[in-house]
């Protein structure tokens, strides 16, 4: 697709949830996964911005990503919080991304935060805690 920025590859996670709320591209940055996607109009309410929701996904696939794949091989993780303040609305044909930092990491819980951009406009503040199911 050319209205991606460069750097970023569709993602190779899928669902068919994931599928219809993307779709997701990823960039692996020298410190973290950062996770885009373009809004598109399956993706706006009823005042023509992006519904809350996808922002919320969009939040828990970039956290939840970047506590899988802190090790090799991928943890397998399940969300047991997520906290999210919306700061600002997205719009139709946005790019936005999200950056997500490990905050603690142990054997069996992660904390997390990050934050979903539009440029230079934060539009989500997010934190999350997630199981770690180790075998």
């Amino acid at each position: 697709m050319s209205d991606i920025p460069e750097g970023f590859e569709r993602a190779r996670f899928s669902s068919p949830f994931l599928d219809m709320a993307g779709p997701y591209y990823v960039r692996h940055d020298p410190d973290r996964i950062v996770v885009g996607t373009r809004i598109h109009k399956g993706q706006i309410n009823h005042i023509r911005v992006a519904h809350g929701g996808v922002l919320g996904t969009l939040a828990d696939v970039a956290l939840s990503l970047q506590v899988h794949e802190a090790e090799d091989p991928p943890l397998p993780v399940a969300t047991m919080n997520l906290n999210t303040s919306y700061l600002a609305a997205a719009k139709l044909d946005d790019w936005v991304e999200a950056h997500a930092d490990i905050d603690r990491i142990s054997k069996r819980t992660a904390y997390c935060s990050g934050r979903i951009m539009c440029g230079d406009t934060v539009l989500m503040t997010m934190t999350a805690v997630f199981a770690i199911l180790r075998r």
